[in-house]
């Protein structure tokens, strides 16, 4: 159950489905074009950026000194399992 409190944790948050949406369109983006259309530091993106990794609904892969994020291939699975859960 406490996996499932993480990502209600992680979509709680505007700032986050806003990342989520930017991802989706954009595919792998690096936190500094993330943070170029939010007005909050790079800092504060990849701290939210954390909390999503930890709930599974994105990842992060190097490139170099550049780190890509993107959404979790899990994460539709993850959708499934708690319209399962929701819908009991």
């Amino acid at each position: 159950m406490m996996r499932h409190a993480k990502v209600f944790a992680a979509l709680g948050d505007e700032t986050r489905l806003q990342l989520m949406a930017r991802l989706r369109d954009e595919g792998p983006t690096s936190i500094t074009k993330l943070a170029e259309e939010f007005p909050i530091t790079r800092q504060a993106i990849t701290k939210h950026l954390r909390v999503m990794e930890d709930a599974g609904v994105v990842h992060s892969v190097s490139r170099g000194r550049e780190t890509l994020w993107s959404l979790s291939a899990r994460w539709d699975a993850r959708l499934a399992r708690l319209k399962s859960l929701i819908e009991g």
